[in-house]
């Protein structure tokens, strides 16, 4: 069930760069590989075949690479979805806000400068009111009053000051403009029924935002800030497409997922190989028992195991010894996990094989006993 999980996953990644129905077969074979090496390497000892180890362990190793690397697609998807799409809202969020900044900015310095002009005005029909303004000629200096003079600079200034109102106004109407975009830029992430229609609402107040500040701003600044180029709905709202950008952006957690799930895998199959797959019966455990007992040559090796020599010895051999029956217990012990090969000549006890020697050995002696006890009570009687 891990490897079909794993083959999903690795399946999903791989069908978005290569053909699906190869992507399906390699897919087969990686999880195959990873199986059948995990099984492998459970039954071998590395010093037995040290060539055969070592590209068994590769095969795996390239075979997990290539499982984990497909599957964090997946799990890359799953694990970043919702934060690329909030990472798509900031983006959009980021992009106007920045543009209103700009135009509100623009709009502030074009009603500054046109403050000061005509408060500047203001000033010339004052001192055109009193006599006292520059442009007026001597000998009409110092007359108070709403001359001619007056009179023109007035009519400037409430030029100027009509022209600054309907500014002003302009400008209102673009803040309701404003004030309405922005309303429905906060609303775009709240109402998931509605984002279709909120996202459309948002791009029109935009462009109208953008057509309306154009026209107040084009003939007093020469420079328009430009408007963002929003993504297309489809594009907001679009599934997250396997890629090799994802690696870029690399999510610890989805890395994790996918290694879990071959690890798992791995030490799975490895368990069930390496560990018996049940108890011997009653009579096996006798028979086994029986048969290692044959065996003379037994050592501690640097595993720290009892290992014994499975070759006949020079005086079996000389004798033409029938060991048959003995290397069926071996080999029989081996297939079930209770021995682990180390070389061509030597084997090992696995841990769960001393318990069941120790019962019989208990066994023995225990009746070895009995014998004697027997023995000596009958000597006393007679």
């Amino acid at each position: 069930m891990l490897s079909l999980a794993s083959g999903f996953t690795t399946y999903y990644g791989m069908s978005h760069f290569i053909t699906p129905w190869i992507a399906l077969i390699i897919t087969v074979a990686i999880q195959s590989i990873i199986v059948i090496c995990s099984l492998e390497i459970a039954g071998i000892h590395w010093k037995a075949n040290r060539l055969r180890y070592f590209s068994i362990m590769t095969s795996l190793i390239i075979a997990l690479a290539a499982s984990i690397s497909f599957s964090y697609f997946k799990f890359y998807e799953i694990s970043e979805q919702e934060t690329i799409h909030i990472n798509r809202f900031k983006q959009v969020r980021m992009q106007i806000d920045n543009y209103l900044d700009s135009i509100a900015q623009i709009k502030a310095k074009i009603l500054g400068e046109q403050r000061k002009k005509l408060e500047k005005l203001s000033e010339e029909v004052s001192l055109a009111y009193f006599g006292t303004h520059p442009q007026i000629p001597a000998e009409y200096r110092n007359q108070v009053g709403e001359g001619p003079f007056w009179k023109h600079f007035n009519q400037r200034y409430q030029r100027e000051k009509a022209r600054f109102d309907q500014l002003e106004q302009e400008f209102s109407q673009l803040d309701q403009n404003v004030k309405t975009l922005q309303t429905n830029l906060y609303q775009l992430d709240k109402d998931p029924a509605s984002v279709e229609q909120t996202y459309q609402s948002v791009v029109s107040e935009l462009q109208n935002v953008q057509i309306k500040f154009n026209q107040l701003a084009s003939g007093i600044i020469d420079k328009l800030p430009e408007a963002p180029m929003l993504m297309p709905y489809a594009q907001f709202i679009q599934d997250v497409t396997p890629s090799f950008s994802m690696w870029q952006g690399f999510s610890l957690f989805a890395f994790v997922c996918a290694a879990m799930v071959d690890f798992f895998t791995v030490l799975l199959s490895y368990r069930l190989e390496f560990t018996a797959p049940g108890p011997l019966t009653e009579h096996e455990e006798e028979l086994v028992f029986e048969c290692l007992r044959q065996f003379t040559e037994f050592r501690i090796n640097g595993n720290d195991e009892l290992e014994m020599v499975i070759e006949k010895t020079e005086l079996e051999r000389a004798r033409r010894y029938s060991d048959w029956s003995r290397m069926f217990a071996v080999g029989f012990l081996l297939s079930r996990g209770f021995l682990r090969k180390i070389d061509e000549r030597t084997v090992e006890f696995a841990p769960n094989l001393y318990p069941m020697i120790a019962e019989r050995m208990g066994d023995k002696l225990q009746a070895i006993k009995t014998q004697s006890m027997a023995k000596s009570t009958s000597t006393e009687n007679s």
